[in-house]
């Protein structure tokens, strides 16, 4: 009989510790697409893990990035736990959803917490110069990204910027030393990148550069 009744006392524990879990884990997911950080901090001190997965298989800070939650993300990088190299379905990374979002403050924060500024494939630094944030791009640039990093389809950060981000951003990377010459998997360099968008200012920013390194190589 004794047996029987601390099964039952077992059992009734167990649920009521699901059922609460169970309130956390929606609790958690709400809490973040609302940017209550309040409610995140409360969770996490209770011993919430920052790095559950929600029903489509992102952590909540890399929904917080997508929303964007800025105070979600603020509480969630309180936490000692927290997995700045998560990876999304696309092999995104938080630092590089952050570059292109134009998130300084919060770029500079996963690179203190050891975020890869060279992860393999797409790059933050890509990122940074789709979006045209020069801030970000001069940021990973002085963290020591590699500045001719190459996409899977052997793209650059200069293309990238050239196509999509601002002439802004392509002084920058210009200036710290991109090469303007490498071309793509598609036989396209960054001029061409510029070309097929129509974008003359930059087609003029970066021929200005081709021209004069082709001027300075002794003939």
């Amino acid at each position: 009989m004794i047996k029987w009744i601390r099964y039952a006392l077992y059992l009734v524990v167990f649920i009521s510790f699901s059922v609460a879990n169970s309130g956390s884990y929606d609790d958690f997911f709400v809490a973040v697409s609302r940017d209550q950080d309040h409610v995140i901090r409360v969770l996490l001190k209770r011993g919430f893990d920052p790095n559950t997965l929600a029903p489509n298989g992102e952590t909540g800070l890399i929904l917080a990035l997508r929303e964007p939650a800025l105070k979600s993300i603020t509480a969630l990088l309180e936490s000692p736990s927290i997995n700045v190299e998560f990876r999304t379905a696309k092999d995104e990374s938080p630092l590089m959803l952050a570059a292109l979002r134009g998130h300084f403050d919060v770029c500079k924060e996963l690179i203190a917490r050891d975020a890869d500024v060279n992860k393999p494939g797409w790059t933050p630094l890509h990122y940074a110069a789709t979006g045209g944030h020069t801030k970000i791009v001069q940021l990973l640039i002085d963290n020591h990204a590699y500045i001719d990093s190459a996409s899977p389809n052997g793209s650059t950060p200069l293309m990238m910027a050239a196509m999509y981000g601002t002439v802004d951003a392509v002084k920058v990377l210009l200036d710290a030393g991109a090469d303007p010459l490498i071309k793509n998997g598609h036989g396209l360099t960054a001029i061409d990148f510029a070309s097929q968008v129509q974008r003359d200012d930059v087609v003029a920013t970066i021929g200005a550069v081709v021209r004069r390194q082709t001027n300075s190589v002794p003939r």
